[in-house]
């Protein structure tokens, strides 16, 4: 028996849409039939993905949005939500990193890290969550057929890697995140559950696995590879659709590693 998914009629909104994860996560959504939202800072970067997605015979509308300032996230948000209609699917993906021995972290690099990945997934997360809430109580206009939202944590929220010790715990927070705002909001019919990727290979870092030391590390990998970002796409369509109805609170590896078994190398003494 075929089996399909069919996002038609249902609006996405994706953060950190302009490369790499969020990018690919715009287009497969767009290809299920959901109609997106590209935020990011760089919008120029999301024009050109719009272009592609229209392409595609896709729809796609772009907001400029910097997780990092809630004024900028009340405005996306609500931008979104006229532009394009409720809003039923958010992909909680914006992130960054630096990488440093722990002792080497200053307090600009813990808050560049943690008001991204940890602040600004919040307060993206409550503001649409809100809406969607009020929606489900009846107490705001529009139709509520259930809420998802797909907070994107990483492998390194479940294992510590050497040398990105702060990414670790923000991301950590994150699946905590996930699974308290799954609790709260579960009853409401809003479904919150976390990707939580390995080794992806895109844009940002396909350089990196090139390397001598990229290349080292691949080796260590079961399987000798890292991921494609469309390793993701199914996972992220059942988790965004209908058919995830049961699923709530879930973290969710997506790896082919296991690497929370996988004991990687650390960095020198000092």
């Amino acid at each position: 028996m075929a089996y399909s998914i069919d996002l038609s009629g249902r609006v996405a909104f994706i953060t950190g849409a302009s490369s790499g994860l969020g990018a690919q996560f715009a287009r497969t959504l767009a290809r299920a039939g959901a109609g997106v939202v590209l935020a990011s800072r760089r919008v120029e970067k999301l024009k050109e993905l719009r272009a592609r997605i229209e392409g595609e015979g896709g729809d796609a509308h772009v907001i400029e949005l910097d997780v990092t300032d809630h004024d900028s996230i009340k405005s996306a948000v609500a931008h979104a939500e006229t532009e394009m209609g409720s809003i039923d699917i958010l992909v909680n993906n914006s992130g960054v990193s630096t990488t440093q021995r722990i002792q080497d972290v200053t307090p600009e690099d813990y808050d560049f890290i943690f008001d991204t990945n940890v602040k600004g997934a919040f307060f993206v997360a409550q503001e649409v969550g809100k809406r969607m809430l009020a929606r489900s109580r009846g107490a705001a206009p529009g139709s509520f057929t259930g809420g998802r939202i797909i907070n994107i944590a990483s492998m390194a929220g479940l294992k510590v890697l050497p040398q990105i010790g702060a990414y670790c715990m923000s991301k950590a927070a994150v699946v905590q995140m996930t699974r308290a705002m799954a609790l709260e909001w579960g009853r409401f019919g809003i479904n919150v559950n976390a990707i939580c990727p390995g080794y992806i290979d895109t844009e940002i870092n396909h350089h990196h696995w090139q390397t001598e030391q990229g290349k080292k590390l691949m080796d260590m990998l079961p399987r000798k590879r890292v991921g494609q970002p469309q390793d993701l796409d199914a996972l992220l369509v059942m988790l965004a659709s209908d058919q995830s109805h049961f699923v709530n609170g879930a973290v969710i590896a997506a790896d082919a590693v296991s690497y929370t078994h996988l004991t990687l190398p650390t960095i020198d003494s000092v």
